[in-house]
């Protein structure tokens, strides 16, 4: 595979923070949010109510540093060989060879979400959109991501009629451990969370704690969490 870096282009004059959510941007007049939230919405909603609403910090996990170290290292590694190009020059070269990029920007205003995928390869027939993972064990948070990227990526490039698929790599060893292909029913599916999270934003939809106290004992902020399952 070819591999081609995305030259992020995206207009950012019309682009304001929201006043008091963490990292929610108002774009075309509607909240827009990140897509990795997704994972931390589907491990516990309350932990993301108090991470992004309320502001509160907590140092990251070993794991989370080690999945750190090891996204950067399979960046550096791409960036060796890989030719800048924009968004239009990738998806002209892709109809004809393969393509891989890493980080690649996605958008859409319309959903009101954003993000950078892990790694996406362009086919002449179809798309792969990847997410690494330490584990690997497929969450539906997990699963929830990439569905994610998908719409982002399909509402963005609704020129674009390749059949998408989505997939789970362990980031440590390289192997996918999930793969689904990107139906109307996950569609359908996907903007239905994403449109429980703007409700979360607009609060409209009260934040649902989990049920499961193994998580809570794991949490980052359970010493700040007045939700906890014992």
């Amino acid at each position: 595979m070819k591999n081609l870096k995305l030259n992020n282009q995206y207009d950012t004059k019309n682009i304001r923070n929201h006043p008091t959510i963490r990292q929610v941007q108002i774009i075309e007049n509607k909240p827009n949010f990140p897509i990795s939230w997704l994972n931390i919405q589907g491990y516990c909603e309350y932990c993301l109510y108090l991470e992004k609403f309320q502001g509160i910090t907590r140092s990251a996990t070993k794991q989370m540093i080690a999945g750190t170290k090891q996204h950067n290292k399979l960046e550096a590694e791409f960036k060796e060989d890989a030719e800048v190009k924009t968004l239009d020059e990738i998806i002209t070269q892709s109809q004809s060879e393969s393509v891989l990029s890493r980080e690649f920007f996605v958008i859409s205003p319309k959903y009101g979400i954003r993000g950078f995928i892990d790694e996406i390869w362009l086919e002449p027939d179809r798309i792969v959109i990847i997410d690494d993972k330490p584990s690997d064990k497929a969450y539906m948070s997990m699963k929830n991501q990439v569905y994610a990227y998908a719409l982002a990526y399909e509402d963005m490039m609704d020129v674009d009629d390749r059949d998408i698929t989505v997939a789970l790599r362990t980031s440590t060893t390289g192997e996918i451990f999930w793969s689904d292909k990107f139906s109307s029913e996950n569609r359908e599916h996907i903007k239905g969370v994403v449109e429980h999270v703007q409700n979360l934003i607009s609060m409209k939809d009260e934040f649902i704690s989990t049920e499961n106290p193994n998580k809570c004992n794991a949490c980052r902020f359970n010493d700040v969490c007045n939700q906890m399952q014992n």
